[in-house]
């Protein structure tokens, strides 16, 4: 029988997680370069940089502080993993976690360590040939349209919408949906467009999923696939009007679908463990809390430790009294009980084998001189009759 996988850890609310792929070389002076730009901006508190040799992740990582609505602090770190050969694509994994329960209307954490604007590659999604603020055509092929929309649902961190164009649009049509989404969300989305000849092909890729996308309509997808079937229509929009307007209802779905509460992706526990354990900005008051802390817990510690000594202490004592009181009623103690000797089950040889014994003495035993006739030595109690004379 097939083990069910462990379940994953709730994301919290203060947490901000993202995870992509830089395209090329020059990813991490790309961003040594943001941060130090912002910094001299005043825009952070702080940041910097160090190796991170763990595991999977080996490459180099980037630490970075800022404030939010003034007074709430927003703490992220950066993972880029080391380039896929020489001049190769560098997968990277951004955390953030604030003071307080994140809003979508805080600035993204993304553009602290990327460019909002310019040619650096970084905005790519790790499910080949997607990326975060454009828009991406759904494969022609069936079995590659229905290869990718699996593959997004368990390789990517994003949110994914699927929209399907009632018509062929227009250039106002062909607007991305990123911009319009609140900051916190334009760089957590991928944008699939399908074809108006594409409805029934993506259904079917879509069946295995749980969801369905109407006619002229939107979708988003599940985070986990929710089994085959079609039935859960809550994050669906039956009309998305590709004419420039804004489509509320669709913007809508998408802020439900991120707010909802649900487990870490895959990987995100380790990546939030990192940026809680192993965190290097910390100031001065920081530094002290913690000492304050560790404090408190090492003599919250000492005097479990006390206290579970005197219980022993107590407990000993009282055992002592018991037995110097059982000994004064009672005298000494009775010596331990012998075991009683183990009975021997009935065996019908072990009769037999005396009875035997006696006969076979009665057997070997010699004759008796009263047992013979005298002067014929012959057995018997009667006499020879004797001869005439």
């Amino acid at each position: 029988m097939a083990k069910s996988p462990p379940a994953r850890a709730a994301a919290p609310d203060t947490v901000w997680l993202a995870r992509g792929r830089h395209l090329g070389p020059g990813a991490e002076d790309t961003v040594r370069d943001r941060l130090r730009e912002l910094r001299s901006s005043a825009a952070l508190q702080d940041h910097l940089e160090f190796d991170d040799p763990g595991g999977d992740t080996a490459g180099r990582a980037f630490e970075a502080r800022w404030l939010v609505d003034d007074d709430i602090v927003v703490r992220a770190r950066l993972d880029l993993r080391a380039p896929e050969g020489e001049g190769g694509s560098q997968d990277w994994v951004l955390v953030a976690e604030a003071d307080r329960s994140w809003k979508l209307d805080w600035p993204s954490p993304a553009t602290v360590f990327w460019p909002e604007h310019g040619d650096a590659p970084w905005d790519h999604d790790v499910v080949a040939g997607l990326r975060f603020q454009e828009i991406n055509p759904l494969p022609e092929e069936d079995r590659a349209l229905r290869r990718l929309l699996k593959e997004c649902v368990r390789r990517s961190w994003a949110v994914h919408v699927v929209v399907h164009e009632a018509m062929t649009p227009d250039e106002r049509g062909l607007r991305p949906l990123a911009p319009l989404l609140p900051p916190g969300l334009r760089h957590r989305v991928v944008e699939h467009r399908a074809s108006p000849e594409q409805f029934q092909v993506v259904n079917w890729a879509l069946y295995d999923l749980g969801v369905r996308v109407p006619r002229g309509g939107a979708v988003v997808l599940p985070a986990t696939p929710a089994g085959p079937g079609v039935g859960n229509d809550d994050f669906s929009v039956r009309s998305v009007f590709l004419d420039g307007s804004k489509p509320a209802e669709l913007i809508d779905a998408v802020r439900r679908f991120a707010g909802q509460p649900g487990p870490l992706p895959e990987g995100g526990e380790e990546a939030l463990s990192d940026l809680r354990e192993q965190w290097h900005l910390t100031t001065l008051e920081e530094e002290l809390d913690l000492a304050r802390r560790q404090v408190a817990a090492y003599a919250e510690a000492l005097d479990a430790m006390t206290k579970s000594r005197d219980l022993y202490r107590e407990a000993a004592e009282l055992a002592h009294e018991a037995l110097e009181s059982y000994r004064e009623s009672f005298g000494t103690l009775p010596s331990p009980r012998q075991e009683p000797r183990k009975r021997e089950g009935f065996s019908l040889r072990a009769l037999t084998r005396p009875l035997e014994r006696v006969r076979d003495a009665k057997l070997l035993r010699p004759s008796s001189p009263a047992d013979h006739t005298p002067g014929t030595g012959e057995p018997g109690g009667a006499s020879a009759p004797a001869d005439d004379a």
